[in-house]
């Protein structure tokens, strides 16, 4: 397989492995509504955050949604609203990016051209953004024509070229200025954690037509009672709107379940089904049954007959069909996809009214909504490390009040003041509600998140836990680096046995959790505490300062033991 050398690569690919871990802190006062739903906003270099976030949710992200820098060559703006370089890899001058660079890949850095300083940006966060995804998970990224080629090459060597799903292109402009290829578009590649773990079809349920068509239905189901005078007031509007209605122009009936077709679904296509008679109900013959048989078993069919999701003609020569509701139609993801992108400055222009240009270019939440409507639902997790003005936690938001679902939402800004006054504060406010530039309450959409910055790193630079480190924070360390998962979100640890992962129990002797304070007391295994300890038939592991016990006694009780701090890993 073709891959893609630059100028410092051999610096990058192993880096983040490289970042040492660091502790998240709560800020309570920049925190919004209940923290217990599971959104985090993080403040911090998207690098080092992330690789802080991975012992809590590693392998259980079902969508990563971002937007790097592209690469365009034009500055990013400083706090005070000037043009000052990009914040991540952007600007090639910038002191961060410079400073990290030079750390990183030595002096070469100096010879490195935008393109080359922007692969060595992206490559490891890309890297670390691969470990959050969960066996079925997806990751989107929106980019341009100035890395699209090389953004391609570095997602085939990391994700594999099979794990390619697709490259939807955004129209999100017209321009009508004179030049050779006017371009109109940006684009979307979309891979897969792995390919195999996917269903076959994607579909959403997230469409403006369907909305529209499901609140005429409610209306007409709440004035009418008798299904005659449903049917009637229904076909009457539906004939006046049937050209604005597309793709639901088939939807044509209602019943006490809603907006409903009749489809299909119930014939096999292209093989043979099964064969069976389904009796008409009037004529009390068998209808005429489809060439290649039905597609379900008859026990199938008489479960839906008794739902009342079969549709039957006015006598037994037609074919049967499955009934069909609006409120269960999905779309299909499509490579080509048009919407303004004027729309996103107008979204956060109405939510900050006070501010001429909150934020340069924000993706509009429409966007971001087509993605995640068809590939998550329920608590499924979705994470954006280059979070700028908080458009992917909208979007989120605004999707479960949509469908009743509770995604959650981890999202990652570097830029401290951004992260504050915009990211955090857009989300709030969409949340609890705001006053838009018209001067009109917008109801808030509900949920909340915690406000995180980055704390200090878990070992100091001697290699040592650092005094203030806290049982839990090394307990979701300790248990990460031995089994490669987090330590489940509802288990508090306030014992010594962390959990057990694969049939293997892992213990931590830290902080005097079994209630001796003195100097290494109860951090050390003796007999003493290892008579203390929670009981588990079979493996374990043990993380301890020292072990008084001998070898034989340790293979007996099938113990295998760490010493701390010096079999943490540290990054």
């Amino acid at each position: 397989m073709p891959t893609l050398n630059w100028i410092g690569k051999d610096a990058v690919i192993k880096h983040h492995l490289e970042v040492p871990f660091h502790l998240l802190k709560d800020v309570p006062e920049l925190s919004c509504g209940d923290p217990g739903t599971g959104n985090i906003i993080a403040q911090g270099d998207n690098l080092i955050a992330l690789k802080a976030l991975l012992p809590h949710f590693a392998g259980q992200v079902k969508c990563v949604c971002i937007d790097p820098p592209y690469n365009t060559g034009m500055d990013d703006r400083d706090d005070s609203g000037k043009r000052a370089g990009w914040r991540y890899n952007d600007n090639v001058s910038s002191p961060e990016i410079l400073d990290w660079l030079g750390k990183v890949v030595g002096v070469e850095a100096e010879d490195l051209s935008r393109h080359d300083k922007w692969l060595c940006m992206i490559y490891p966060r890309l890297a670390l953004l691969k470990r959050f995804l969960r066996p079925d998970g997806v990751i989107f990224i929106s980019i341009d024509d100035n890395e699209v080629a090389s953004l391609k090459l570095v997602m085939d060597e990391l994700f594999g070229r099979r794990n390619f799903l697709g490259c939807v292109i955004w129209k999100n402009t017209t321009d009508n200025n004179p030049t050779r290829i006017v371009t109109e578009h940006e684009y979307v590649l979309c891979y897969a954690a792995n390919v195999d773990n996917l269903p076959k079809e994607w579909k959403s349920v997230n469409l403006d037509v369907k909305e529209r068509l499901l609140r005429i239905g409610d209306e007409i189901l709440h004035e009418f009672s008798d299904q005659e005078a449903r049917q009637e007031a229904y076909t009457k509007w539906f004939r006046k709107h049937k050209d604005e209605v597309w793709p639901f122009q088939d939807y044509k009936f209602i019943d006490q379940g809603g907006v409903y077709t009749g489809l299909r679904g119930v014939h096999n296509p292209g093989k043979e089904g099964y064969r069976y008679d389904v009796l008409h109900p009037v004529t009390k013959k068998p209808c005429k049954e489809p060439l290649m048989g039905y597609r379900f078993p008859e026990t199938t069919l008489t479960k839906l007959l008794e739902e009342g999701r079969i549709i039957f003609g006015d006598d037994d020569r037609k074919l049967i069909e499955l009934k069909v509701y609006a409120k269960d139609y999905r779309s299909k993801l499509s490579s080509l996809f048009e919407l303004d992108g004027r729309i996103g400055t107008n979204e956060i222009k109405a939510i900050f009214p006070d501010d001429k240009r909150p934020f340069d270019f924000p993706k509009p939440t429409g966007l971001i909504e087509e993605l995640i409507s068809f590939t998550t639902s329920g608590t499924d997790l979705i994470l954006d490390s280059f979070a700028g003005s908080g458009t992917t936690a909208q979007a989120v938001l605004q999707l479960n009040r949509a469908d009743n679902q509770q995604r959650r939402f981890i999202l990652v800004e570097m830029k401290e003041s951004n992260a504050k006054a915009i990211t955090a504060e857009r989300v709030r406010r969409v949340a609890e509600g705001y006053t838009n530039a018209k001067g009109e309450k917008v109801a808030g959409l509900g949920g909340g998140f915690r406000f995180c910055e980055l704390g200090e790193p878990l070992f100091d630079e001697t290699g040592h836990i650092r005094e203030t480190v806290k049982f839990g924070e090394l307990a979701r360390h300790v248990y990460f680096c031995e089994t490669r998962e987090p330590l489940p979100r509802e288990r508090v640890p306030n014992t010594p046995l962390l959990g057990v992962c694969r049939g293997l129990a892992v213990y931590l002797l830290f902080n005097g959790i079994l209630g001796d304070k003195s100097s290494n007391g109860g951090n050390v295994l003796t007999r003493k505490t290892l008579a203390k300890l929670p009981p588990f038939a079979g493996p374990k592991v043990i993380y301890c300062a020292g072990c008084l016990i001998g070898a034989e006694r340790l293979a007996e009780e099938g113990i295998t033991v760490r010493q701390t701090p010096y079999e943490i890993r540290v990054s």
